[in-house]
């Protein structure tokens, strides 16, 4: 009998049981419920995450930007990423939120669109206008008036004041041998090629490139009087053994102590005279402006507590080398930026006697 069972049971198929699921629960009806679902959730991300983005690129740009009044910072921008650059921006005060700054940035092409170099950045300004000043586009631009014989300090503070670049950054480019080379400029600085004029100049300009639209426009001047006054060059250089560089020396001399336009060949007769006759010794040009530079550029004894302001002290100081009280010839290099009336005036002096001129008082001399 068990063997019939066995046998028995070997030959009914297992019973086939129906799974009973739970109502409402994983049932085929449910199932375009459940990718509906699905598919709008990914939409609602999608949706929100183009809210993010819309808003980082096109709300958060035109946010202001920190209101801390009419301060501003120098900044230089090198080899760095997004992220390294906007914590920087951060800790400087330019903006709120560097993680904001930085997914801005690389959305609107990264460090690699940044003009590289130093900047001049006022720190209320709104992320699209730091961007722009950082990619120098669009700036705004000043007109800048140079008068003639200013000192290249005197052109970095205006500047500076301006926010077209900072007083340092100028002062660094005018006497950076590299670009003194490119422009065939001797000497240790750019001091007398910073011609005097008015410029239109962006903010936030690279000051490298402020020197040189100076010293091009300088160039533009020269060429002009090389060919108007040969004749003089032609005198000078065969008198005095001097180029363009002492002219310019002189004629900076010329730009401090003429105050009216007549007297400027008559005053550079004056030195002319003294260079020139041998009977004339020592051959010192004793102009006080002179002396003054040589307080900017160095220090020595009677320069301490120098405030612009040319003392005895000052013209009697032996150590400093552009005293023409001490030391004989034309001073090292100029000692501003003069204008074509003065460079005129050396080309094309007046015929005189005269070893003196002495101020009498409304901007005029006597000359004797």
């Amino acid at each position: 009998m068990a063997e019939k069972r066995k046998a028995r049971a070997r030959k009914t198929p297992p019973r086939k049981t129906k799974l009973e699921l739970p109502q409402g629960k994983g049932t085929k009806d449910d199932a375009p419920r459940v990718g509906a679902l699905l598919r709008w959730s990914f939409i609602i991300v999608v949706a929100l995450s183009l809210v993010l983005v819309g808003l980082l690129l096109f709300v958060y740009p035109t946010t202001q930007g920190p209101p801390r009044g009419d301060a501003a910072v120098e900044l230089v921008v090198g080899d760095e990423d997004e992220g390294a650059l906007a914590a920087r921006l951060e800790r400087e005060g330019l903006i709120d939120n560097h993680r904001f700054f930085a997914f801005y940035l690389r959305a609107r092409g990264g460090t690699a669109s940044l003009a590289k170099g130093p900047h001049y950045l006022p720190i209320d300004l709104t992320p699209q206008e730091l961007l722009a000043r950082l990619q120098r586009k669009g700036a705004a631009h000043v007109k800048v008036v140079i008068p003639e014989g200013w000192n290249r300090y005197d052109i970095a503070k205006r500047l500076d004041a301006l926010r077209i670049c900072t007083l340092r950054g100028f002062i660094e480019a005018t006497d950076t041998p590299s670009l003194l080379t490119e422009l065939h400029i001797e000497g240790p600085s750019a001091e007398g090629y910073l011609f005097p004029a008015t410029y239109d100049l962006e903010l936030d300009s690279e000051p490298s490139a402020l020197v040189r639209r100076m010293v091009r426009e300088f160039d533009k001047r020269w060429s002009t009087l090389d060919e108007k006054h040969a004749a003089g060059l032609l005198d000078l250089g065969s008198s005095l053994h001097w180029g363009r560089r002492e002219i310019v020396i002189l004629a900076s001399m010329v730009e401090k102590e003429a105050a009216v336009d007549d007297e400027r060949a008559t005053i550079a007769s004056v030195f002319l005279n003294r260079l020139r006759d041998e009977s004339f010794e020592p051959k010192l040009l004793q102009c006080d402006p002179t002396a003054g530079y040589g307080c900017l550029v160095g220090a020595s004894p009677g320069c301490v507590g120098f405030s612009g302001k040319i003392t005895h002290e000052v013209v009697a100081d032996a150590p400093n080398l552009y005293s023409t009280y001490k030391h004989e010839g034309l001073p090292p290099g100029p000692i501003g930026n003069p204008g074509v009336r003065s460079m005129e005036a050396v080309l094309a002096p007046a015929m005189t006697h005269y070893f003196y001129f002495v101020a009498k008082g409304g901007g005029r001399h006597t000359s004797s």
